[in-house]
Order: structure tokens, then sequence, then C-alpha cells
């Protein structure tokens, strides 16, 4: 592994560049002790009270301060919550935003909106009217999680877009987000947590594709109380990855080693390797020993618990910024009694910022309480009414320094013991005051899961199909190349890949000859590697391209499921509207061939992944529609092709690659005036089919496809169907209480469908089992026409038993 000269021999000989040198030097010690004292009152504020939880960085600040040299602007990055004095030594946080994040103020919280516990952080890469910032002009902080390695799949995407933007050169669509791909992803992480496999799965990746990814590695000894021999092989993850390392035999990693607490070194480390990085698009491991943990893990225990008397004395003695301070002092860049001067100038200026931070959380709360005392008192002749009311009062005014929430819990209390009583002007103002509160509560917490701006999939113009009288009958698949060819061609931001997504064109030749056609820059396969084909989409479509990610089965979606769920569905709304990633997750599912080609888990999908758009399309010409109205708006969204589709014939609209298809808007494709048969997907053909048997039955069912899961049938169209018909079937291919149950609750309770019925609405779904192989397996698995006819039937047989005799088998 590469060896450095002390920072003293690198950088003190240069004269001319001394001074300012020091300077920095002295600055970069000054960050350090400012994120130490954070640290330590940010506990403080925990057990005290004032906040709900802490993780903090303390331990790992003069690493930071080091790597926080290298950064340019335009580089990302996407770490976890140890960070915090990186972020102070780029200007990206002050103390004050800090705290405000430690107390969940929704003001003042600039990263999230009070959405997040601390120390997780963002940068604003969208504005106020949903248009991207200029990315070049920033440093830009992808929005953290806290699952452990859950950033690692977002670093593989946002390095691999700078890979992306040098091989295709300075386009002028490009001109916010890249300068010819010169930028960085830096991606931290804990040393306990490279034991996921999303670490691993991650390097391999970006080894494979060589993408700038610069990933450090902050190694304390420790996962909370599991030390490193329990989680790493030979107890070191850079010795671990020893067959990364980049040599004669192949391209690689590059593999470095320092110590937290040797700046020189760190400082040396990081500029030789970070500009190799930057210039080779050879990705690096950072490995950072003898991390401290001052404090231990988090605030909710202690690491005296588990870690020895020698142990802690050494953490002590090795802690980072003393160190430092030495090396200081031995170099002669200050003195003993400057650094304890800077020690206490940052005390006091944490202090302060923690003081005014505390005023603007604490001061509105303190308003409403006084608000909701004035009118206790209006309602004092209800006291002896009831006498409780006074005893509320009295436990308002008692309560120390309340938050919003309780403060409204309490005036509920009051609304609900005067709830029976006389209405008058006081009783009014209360309930005007809730219904501000609540209003307030709802725009703090509850907005922004989805876009509302201009660019919304849901303001996308409808473009009808447009047919002729001449046709061309195409082969699904055939329509689905047809969009993308056009797609492509038009927007250069598009890219697709995954499993045989390259050079064959995907498994069902959606993609056909579009690599040979647009460059395997543009259209690319990928390895076995679920996790990471997630992360590389929201990293690329973070950085403005629009990026097509295979999942080759929707059997195969729960590898990729934890980024898709965790990150991508949450980040619109975790950033508080300050990021987003417009990724489009195209798979294939519902009826074929076993256990594991045959899955339609839509009830694992819309429980998992609120926040992007759920597209079922019936056929291809639909799916071509929804993925064009995907990709003129700024949401994420997932389509579900159907499997056993692509073969099958359909009519090519003239303006294929035009026409959108509208999000959450039904289909009627039958009418009819007994039964309302709702579904999506493949088995709309069985539908179909069982409808033309109950016409020879006399019964007149309407078929309505959903087409979006959600949005879901945002004008009612089921609900007036329901008015007609008076009953309901819901039919799909998941499991009893998934999709059938989704839809339904929607309908019965969001569309008050349940006071439009005269029979019990019904459901036919699979069984509780996974599709078995085989036709037999299908048939007797699967809902079929047959299953629709006899449950259609025997609906109407309770309805009208003597139009309707009893004539199928139980």
């Amino acid at each position: 592994m590469p060896e450095f000269d002390t920072l003293l021999q690198y950088r003190l000989d240069d004269k001319d560049d001394q001074d300012n040198f020091r300077e920095s030097v002295v600055q970069d010690y000054w960050i350090c002790c400012v994120s130490r004292e954070v640290s330590l009152l940010g506990r403080r504020e925990v057990l005290s009270g004032k906040a709900k939880f802490g993780i903090l960085g303390d331990g790992k600040e003069v690493p930071q301060v080091a790597l926080a040299r290298t950064w340019k602007k335009g580089d990302w990055r996407a770490g976890y919550y140890r960070d915090q004095t990186m972020m102070f030594a780029l200007g990206i946080a002050t103390v004050e935003e800090y705290f405000a994040q430690l107390y969940a103020d929704t003001e003042n919280d600039p990263w999230s909106g009070g959405r997040q516990m601390n120390a997780h952080f963002a940068s604003k890469t969208v504005d106020t009217d949903g248009n991207w910032v200029n990315q070049r002009k920033q440093y830009n902080i992808s929005s953290d999680i806290s699952p452990t390695a859950g950033q690692m799949g977002r670093a593989l995407g946002l390095a691999l877009a700078s890979k992306y933007f040098r091989e295709v050169g300075n386009k002028k669509e490009f001109k916010r987000f890249s300068d010819n791909g010169n930028e960085i992803c830096f991606c931290t992480i804990g040393d306990a947590s490279t034991s996921e496999g999303a670490y691993w799965e991650t390097m391999n990746a970006a080894a494979v594709q060589q993408v700038p990814l610069a990933v450090s590695v902050w190694d304390d000894g420790y996962g909370i109380s599991v030390p490193r021999e329990l989680q790493t092989v030979k107890s070191s993850i850079s010795k671990a990855m020893a067959g990364f390392l980049s040599d004669e035999s192949g391209p690689g990693v590059d593999i470095y080693t320092a110590k937290a607490w040797d700046y020189p070194g760190l400082c040396a480390m990081y500029d030789r390797g970070i500009q190799r990085v930057r210039k080779t698009h050879i990705p690096a491991l950072f490995h950072i020993e003898e991390c401290t943990q001052p404090q231990g893990h988090s605030t909710s225990g202690s690491h005296e618990r588990y870690k020895s008397k020698d142990r802690l004395a050494w953490e002590e003695s090795s802690d980072c910024i003393l160190i430092m301070g030495q090396w200081m002092v031995d170099s002669g860049v200050a003195t003993s009694e400057q650094l304890e001067s800077i020690r206490s100038k940052a005390r006091t200026h944490v202090r302060e910022a923690k003081i005014r931070a505390w005023k603007q959380f604490n001061d509105p709360s303190e308003l409403k309480r006084q608000e909701l005392l004035r009118i206790f008192d209006k309602l004092a002749a209800y006291n002896a009414i009831d006498p409780e009311i006074a005893v509320l009062r009295e436990q308002l005014e008692k309560m120390i320094e309340p938050h919003f929430g309780e403060i409204v819990s309490s005036g509920r209390k009051l609304h609900h013991k005067c709830m029976h009583l006389a209405d008058d002007g006081a009783l009014q103002e209360l309930t005007s005051w809730l219904d501000n509160a609540m209003e307030t509560g709802t725009s703090r917490y509850n907005t922004l899961l989805y876009s509302n701006d201009q660019y919304s999939a849901l303001r996308v113009p409808v473009v009808p199909p447009v047919y002729h009288a001449e046709q061309r009958t195409l082969n699904g698949y055939q329509i689905l190349n047809t969009f993308f060819d056009k797609a492509f061609e038009r927007n250069p931001k598009i890219v697709a890949f995954g499993e045989d997504v390259g050079q064959i064109g995907d498994v069902n030749q959606g993609l056909s000859g579009l690599q040979e056609k647009y460059g395997v820059e543009r259209v690319f396969d990928t390895g076995i590697r679920e996790w990471t084909i997630m992360g590389q989409a929201i990293g690329m479509a973070m950085r403005g391209l629009r990026p097509i990610a295979e999942i080759q089965y929707l059997d195969y979606l729960m590898y990729g499921l934890a980024p898709l769920s965790d990150d991508l569905a949450t980040l619109r709304y975790r950033s508080n509207g300050i990021q987003q990633a417009p990724a489009i997750i195209r798979t294939r599912g519902h009826r074929l061939e076993g256990i594991w080609h045959s899955g339609s888990p839509l009830g694992l999908v819309l429980n998992s992944l609120r926040g992007l758009y759920i597209c079922v399309p019936r056929n291809m010409v639909q799916a071509a529609g929804m993925y064009n109205t995907l990709l003129q708006s700024n949401d994420p969204g997932i389509v579900i092709e159907c499997l056993n589709g692509y073969r099958k014939k359909e009519l090519l609209p003239d303006n294929i690659g035009e026409y959108t298809i509208p999000l959450g808007v039904p289909d009627v494709l039958r009418e009819g005036v007994d039964v309302t048969i709702v579904s999506y997907g493949s088995v709309l053909h069985e539908i179909v089919a069982a409808a033309s048997v109950l016409d020879e039955l006399e019964i007149s069912v309407e078929v309505i496809d959903v087409q979006t899961l959600i949005p879901f049938d945002l004008e009612g169209v089921i609900a007036q169907s329901l008015k007609k018909t008076s009953r309901v079937l819901f039919v799909d291919e998941d499991l009893p209480g998934g999709a059938s149950a989704y839809m339904m609750s929607q309908v019965l309770e969001g569309q008050h469908g349940y006071d439009l019925l005269d029979s019990a609405p019904k459901c036919v779904t699979g069984p509780d089992h996974r599709s078995p192989y085989g036709s037999d397996g299908d048939y007797f698995t699967k809902p079929v026409s047959d299953d629709i006819v006899e449950t259609v039937y025997q609906m109407m047989h309770e309805a009208d038993p003597v139009s309707f005799p009893v004539i199928f088998a139980k």
C-alpha cells in the first residue's frame, strides 16, 4: 500500500505558502474542536430530554478535516451519520443548524425540515419550482439515511454518473450537472457496516466499472458492542479487500491506510489519493484505523458496558484531536496557549449557538401554549360542569418546555370535554385553533412524498394514442422496442441498464439493437446485483440523468427492495423536497411459469414503495405510454410489464413515443350493469374472456383496468361504476389480503363505495402459497376465467336466486 512523506515535509518546506498553510491547519483544528463540543453538548441535550436521540461524530474529526481539503465544487457525498465534522469544514452545516435538526425543528433544519434525526445532511439540488440547481457550483450532499451501508448503492450511482458524463463529453444538456465527469463521489461508512452485503456488492461493481468512488472507512474497532474481530476477516477491511487491489493482473481498487490521529499523514494520503481517483476514475478505499468513540455509539447507552478499562484508557490517550494538537505544537504551527484559546472559544461558540437554536425552536411552541391557556380561561365557566378541564389547564401550564404536539394534545383533550356542551365563541375559537394546529402538523410532516410542482407526473399533458385505418400489428416487445428507440433518440439523458440489458437487449428483446445504435455507455449490462442496480438508478437520477433500471423479474425485486424502500421512495419526503431522483424501475411479472418466474407480490410493493408511482399496464402499448409519462416528470416510478405479453400481437399507435397514459385514471374496458370487476395486468385477459361467458348467462359485467395502483383512481371512475352495478369484484394474482385488499379499501373507504353496494364485495386472488411450475399449477393457483365466471354468478345468485339458481359445484 502507498506510503507518503509527512505533511510537514510535504507542505511546510514551501516557504511561499507557509503562512497560508499554517492558517489552514489552525482552521482545521478549530473545526475539530467545534465539532467535538457539538458532540459533547449534543449528548447532554438528549439526556436532558430536550432531544429524542443523538448519533454523534466524536473521534472522527481529524480524518474528516483532512478529507474536506480535497473537495471541489461539483463533488458529491453519500455518507452516514458520523460526518458532522466534514460538513462543518465544508461550510454546509452551522452549529445552529446542527442543533436545529437535533431538536427536530421543522423551520430551521435545512436538510430535512425536522423529519430526520441529527447528522442526516442534504444539499439543495432542486428549487421550489422543481428545477435542477447548478450542481457544478456547490458541494453536493445526497440526503443521508440511517440503515447501515444503505448509502453504498447510491454512492455507486453518483460515481457512475461521472463516468457517463466523461464518456459522452460536455453536452449542453449536462452543463448544470458535470464538468466533463471530473466529479468524485465521497462515500463514508463505519467499519462494522462493511460486513453488510451492500458494501461488498458496491465495491465489486465500482471496481468492475472503474468509477470515481472514494470510500473512507472510519474504523473505531466496534459495531456498537461487537468488536472488530467478530465483524471482519483478519480484523481489517483493507486486508480483507486485498484481492480487490489494482495491480498487474487487472484493474480494481486502490487501497490506502492511515491512522485517525495522524493529521499530516491523513492530509498527504488524501491529497494524492483523491487526485488519482479524480484523474483516473479508479475507485479507492481509504481505511482509517484507530478512530475512537469518546462517548460510545450513541446516546442510548454507555460504551463502558462493553469496553475494558485498558481500551477506554487507550482511546483517551489516542484521541485524534489531542494528538493533532501535540503535532501542531511540536512542528511550530501553534503554541499550547493558542490551542487552549481555540478550545475555549470553541466551547463558547457552540454553547451560544445551541442556546440560539433552542430558543428558535422553543419560542413558537411557547406562544402556542399561551394561546391555548387563554382559550382555557375563556372556557372557565365549564369548569363547574367538568372539573377535569381545570386539571387539564394546570397540567398544560406546568409542562416544562413542551413540544408542539404535547400542546396540541392538550387542546384536543379540552375539545373532547367540551364537544357535548353548548356552542359559544370560546368553543369556536378552540375549534379554529385546533384546525390551524392540525393543518400546521400536516404541512410539516405529511407532505412531499410525491412531486407537486410543474413537473409532477400527475401534470404531464395527456396525449392519446392515435390509430388510422391501416395499422401495423407487432409483438408486444416490438412495441416497447420502437418506443425506447424514439425515447433514446430524443433525450440524451436516458440510460438503461440491468442484467442482460445491453448486448442482447434484455431477455424479452424490448431494448434489442439499442446498445449498438446508442452506445455501450447508454445501454449496458450489469452483473447479477439487484441492490446496486437500484443504487445506480438512484445516484444517476440525482445527477440529472434519466435511468431506466431493470429488475429482470418482479420475483427478484426483494434483492433490490432495501434501496428502493429506504432510499428512493423516501428521498423527496426525507429531504423535505430539496432533492429528487426521477428513476424508472422496469420489471416484469404476473403469470408465466414456476415459483420464481410468476410472482405478483403487489402487496409487498404497495406497502414498501410509497413514494414511487406503481404502474401495472395490461399490455405494451399502455406500458410505453406510462414510460413516456414518467420520463416527462420528476417523479420516480416502477413499471411492471406483463411477462406473458411480449409475444402477443398489438396495434402500433401512429404516435408511438409521443402519446402518454395518465397515471391514476382507470380504463373501462367493457361496460356493464350487473357487476363491476376491478383489476390490472395479465389477469385482465382472463376477466375479458369470463365476461363473454357471463354474457351468455345474461350477466352484464363492467371491466375496469385500474392501470396504476399508485395513484389509484383519482377521478372516482370505479365509484361511478358502482352507482350502476351496486356490486364489485376485485381480481388479482397476489396473495389474499394483498393488492385486492388494497383496491377494496381504496374503493369502499376512499370513494365511499360501501354506501353504493347491494351485495357484499368479493375478491378473487391467488392462494397463500406461490405458483407451482407447469400449466396445471398455473391453472389451479392463478385466477382464471372459470373462477371469475363462477364467483360473479354466485354474486348474482345471492341477489336473485330465482333468475340465477345454483349450478356450480362448490
